[in-house]
């Protein structure tokens, strides 16, 4: 019997009744794609927002966070491993099951300790979108701001149906070169057009973490701060932001030394040649 593609991500699961993706958070059951990690919360947590990465989406505010299970990259370097790929669906005393409405209703009670709503983030959020979107559509019910945390690696009709729900985004823009995302079982044009189209729904920041020896090149940065600053014109102060990050060892990649420092702030200042709002992290 031929399976069902999921279609979701570039991936493109071609699955039979009873298996699941490769992003463990999405499977065949009974002849039909379903997400299997729909309200399944392993983390939340009330953040400040520049946590997000968000420093030009409502500053000095805090954001109720919550994460699922199963991501769709493979990262060697991946901060979340244990929830994004190492998570066991089975084992249920592992997350917690909230209904999109209670979600909502509890990102509201914090709305006296600094919280403007809430954030889909630690776990790759799209790979169960569904869940997002119906939380998301909750929140904004009860005058609350969405934010989407996410690798960007989804399709065109996913990005399009998301991103009418989601007030700001932050999307790991991992490198600039094909080659690199292969590495990490990603695909760089799927990222590019998912912030491309993104960008003209909500504001957007962009994150670059900077693994020495892999992404770390100034021609590379140079043309990702490009092609950034192609997707700005005409947007005046919603100008889209750029985070530099500093990578430290972990997980498959935990020998060797973290990013220096002054790499870090080099290759800021390459991306500034072409942006205007170009920040640091982890340093």
């Amino acid at each position: 019997m031929s399976g069902i593609n999921c279609g979701v991500c570039h991936n493109n699961c071609n699955l039979k009744d009873g298996q699941i993706g490769l992003c463990r958070a999405r499977g065949n059951v009974g002849g039909e794609i379903k997400c299997l990690n729909y309200g399944k919360v392993t983390s939340i947590a009330l953040d400040p927002i520049e946590k997000k990465p968000l420093n030009l989406f409502y500053p000095g505010k805090n954001i109720v966070s919550v994460g699922s299970y199963g991501c769709n990259l493979r990262c060697p370097f991946c901060q979340n491993h244990t929830i994004s790929y190492g998570f066991n669906e089975e084992y249920e005393d592992g997350y917690r099951f909230i209904e999109p409405d209670l979600l909502a209703e509890t990102a509201l009670a914090y709305k006296d300790r600094g919280n403007i709503g809430v954030a889909f983030t630690y776990n790759e959020p799209l790979v169960g979108y569904e869940y997002v979107l119906d939380a998301a559509k909750e929140a904004h019910d009860r005058g609350l701001k969405t934010v989407l945390v996410s690798n960007g690696t989804a399709n065109h009709e996913v990005c399009l149906e998301v991103s009418e729900h989601i007030d700001a985004m932050n999307i790991d823009l991992k490198g600039f070169t094909d080659s690199y995302y292969e590495m990490l079982g990603g695909n760089r044009q799927m990222v590019m057009n998912f912030i491309s189209t993104a960008c003209r729904n909500c504001h957007m920041e962009l994150t670059t973490l900077i693994i020495p020896g892999y992404n770390d090149r100034e021609d590379e940065i140079d043309e990702l701060a490009k092609w950034v600053a192609n997707l700005n014109d005409g947007r005046g102060k919603e100008e889209i932001a750029l985070h530099i990050s500093r990578f430290f060892p972990r997980f498959h990649m935990s020998e060797g030394e973290p990013t220096p420092v002054e790499t870090v702030y080099r290759l800021a200042d390459v991306a500034r040649r072409h942006l205007q709002h170009v920040f640091t992290g982890n340093c």
